[in-house]
């Protein structure tokens, strides 16, 4: 029967025939009867008609059919409401981790996500870093360890949402708050504002995030159900029409069919727009006091979200290691959140390392604290991405509230390895590597050839014989003078120093100032204007010191050296080799080694520095192989042939 509870076409046929044959069957005068034969026959005649007809009809009825159920699909939509995410219509609670794809080598994203899923958590959240994937003005990457989309595939292949934090600005303790440093190439760009330079190139960078992006949306079929509008406004301003001009370019990338937010601390809430719901971020202890606030400002919040909960914190170089807070204080905090129906993500679930030399740094007119390449942040899940002791009471506490009770098993790990002691015997001074300078009547900054990071080397001359002061006026961040090819002095722009004393005795000697960006302010006010390299003119006695040959030295990868098995003058590079039968994840032990870059196998992994805390650098297996593995390494500090020993954890120490 139909719907309607009527016979239908079909049935009606099939009836006919039946009650046709059985009448033919009760009489045998029928049989005989002509008119009851041609009855049957123009029965028959008409069924066979309606036979015919109906699987005429048959694809039409399939068509209408489809046509029906397509717009009978629930559509899957993300809103808020009542203090939660409300997914496909239905209150969902998240909890999510943290992670960053530049931060974690590709191939290891899939068991990021799995370790996260075994944990109990049920989202990712991840900034997109304009830096990584705008290099240059109008050259895009978004491929290998930069393919954003297919990090946020791999969470969803997990099981996992995503909430999507694209910045424009980021702060993460990243290299200029993600921004790419070609900005400040203008001297009079304003970054962070409605200054139509800046906003010209955000909007260009959100619309190719968009592309990749949007077809990963909710509401498209991906697992990305909302995308926080800037980052921790309130701390830097309350410029309302510049948040609705973030807004808006959220809104052109595509992101608009999911929910759209601002994050920020309790009380910053000029981060905020009446029209997005706001969500705060905490540390351990303040959780309780951040809601209050935040009920207070919104009485009736659509959206009560924890956006950022800090398991640990990041290290400073110069100052000792971080190792979190103790974690009952943690789990009473999530456990609240979460007892009372609220979202959380905890920030970070795994911290990862800042490759090459994207690490940021704190800072203001008067001081600068320059972060570490380790980012492991005393994270549930360590730099190599093994769980850490957090990581299992983490995951007891959140089996709680996990909607199908037990939670998938803890997924094995790379295996951690010793690599045995090993040197670096040949040596090449930068000496005699240097590229071509170009010259200028002041110092040009990093900026000015679009270098992301590295070294500057400024070359000039001095007529002699003259003693005196060498004012090198905001160099950023650590410089080394030296005259002659001897060096002189280091000055550090963490302790405030920017003057010399200079001794020249003949009628002409050569100073050379090689200056490091030990990273780019990512948070506060002074970030808008951290330009790198001698910023100032460089005095001698006050006089200005004019002429001057700039060497960039981008240092991404070393090109071609020209190597020997004698001490080189520093700064210098080294290489050594070591040889592995099985191949792991190890941490590099780099104690013996002074300041300055660290390759393995032509990755750049990241600094090295003596001062500590930070004395090992992470290498992970995917980037080593069976066999002979080189080691380069770039040094201000150290003539002699150093010794590395690959351990199976972190070494911190702190040296003044």
């Amino acid at each position: 029967m139909t719907q309607d509870g009527n016979l239908s076409r079909a049935s009606k046929t099939r009836q006919s025939n039946r009650w046709f044959d059985a009448r033919r069957a009760h009489s045998g005068a029928f049989a005989g009867d002509r008119a009851t034969v041609r009855y049957g026959q123009f029965i028959m005649t008409r069924n066979r008609f309606l036979l015919t007809l109906l699987l005429a009809l048959i694809p039409f009825i399939g068509a209408c059919n489809a046509t029906a159920e397509s717009h009978t699909t629930p559509r899957r939509t993300v809103t808020v409401g009542g203090g939660h995410f409300i997914i496909d219509g239905k209150p969902v609670q998240i909890i999510s981790g943290e992670m960053h794809y530049p931060r974690i080598p590709r191939p290891y994203w899939m068991m990021r996500m799995r370790m996260a899923k075994a944990m109990g958590l049920n989202a990712v959240t991840v900034y997109a870093f304009w830096n990584v994937h705008e290099p240059h003005p109008g050259e895009w990457d978004f491929s290998g360890q930069y393919d954003v989309a297919q990090f946020i595939r791999d969470a969803q292949k997990a099981g996992l949402y995503v909430i999507l934090r694209p910045g424009p600005y980021v702060c993460g303790e990243w290299s200029f708050g993600g921004y790419p440093n070609w900005l400040l190439k203008d001297p009079t760009m304003k970054v962070r504002s409605l200054d139509p330079a800046f906003v010209h190139a955000a909007t260009d960078y959100m619309k190719h995030l968009g592309q990749q992006l949007k077809p990963l949306l909710w509401t498209n079929g991906g697992p990305i159900i909302a995308v926080q509008v800037e980052n921790e406004y309130g701390s830097y301003g309350d410029n309302k029409a510049y948040l609705e001009a973030v807004k808006s370019m959220n809104t052109e990338a595509g992101f608009g069919s999911v929910v759209m937010y601002t994050g920020d601390g309790p009380g910053d809430w000029g981060g905020t727009l009446p029209e997005l719901p706001a969500a705060i971020d905490v540390g351990p202890g303040e959780v309780q006091n951040g809601f209050r606030q935040l009920l207070e400002f919104r009485p009736h919040s659509r959206l009560m979200y924890v956006a950022e909960f800090y398991p640990g914190w990041f290290d400073n170089w110069g100052e000792p290691h971080h190792t979190g807070a103790p974690i009952e204080e943690q789990l009473k905090d999530v456990d609240w959140v979460l007892s009372h129906g609220y979202s959380i993500s905890i920030y970070m679930f795994h911290g990862g390392t800042d490759w090459g030399f994207y690490n940021g740094a704190n800072g203001d007119s008067r001081s600068y604290q320059p972060e570490t390449t380790s980012y492991d942040y005393a994270a549930p899940l360590d730099e190599a991405g093994d769980p850490t002791p957090h990581y299992y009471a983490f995951r007891k506490l959140l089996a709680k509230y996990h909607p199908a009770g037990a939670l998938p098993p803890v997924p094995a790990t790379v295996p951690l390895i010793r690599v045995a002691p090993f040197r670096l015997p040949l040596a090449s001074s930068l000496w005699s590597n240097l590229p071509k300078p170009v010259h200028s009547k002041e110092p040009m900054h990093f900026s000015d050839f679009e270098m992301e990071t590295g070294y500057m080397l400024y070359r000039t001359h001095i007529r002699g014989p003259v003693h005196g002061t060498l004012d090198i006026g905001a160099a950023r961040d650590y410089a080394v003078v030296y005259l002659n090819g001897r060096r002189v002095v280091t000055l550090d722009r963490r302790l405030g120093q920017h003057t010399a004393t200079l001794d020249v005795t003949g009628k002409d000697a050569r100073l050379d100032i090689l200056v490091e960006d030990t990273g780019r302010i990512n948070f506060g006010h002074a970030f808008a204007t951290d330009r790198k390299g001698l910023i100032f003119p460089v005095t001698l006695n006050g006089a200005r010191i004019e002429g001057w040959d700039n060497f960039p030295l981008r240092m991404a990868e070393p090109s071609v050296l020209h190597w020997s098995r004698t001490s080189a003058p520093v700064p210098a590079f080294h290489e050594g080799t070591f040889t592995l039968s099985q191949v792991g994840d190890t941490y590099l032990d780099v104690s013996q080694l002074g300041k300055g870059l660290l390759w393995v196998n032509g990755h750049a992994v990241g600094r090295i520095w003596n001062i500590g805390p930070q004395q090992s650098d992470y290498v992970p297996g995917c980037w080593l192989h069976k066999g002979r593995n080189t080691v380069i390494v770039f040094d201000l500090e150290n003539e002699q042939n150093p010794e590395i020993t690959g351990v199976t954890h972190h070494v911190y120490a702190v040296h003044p």
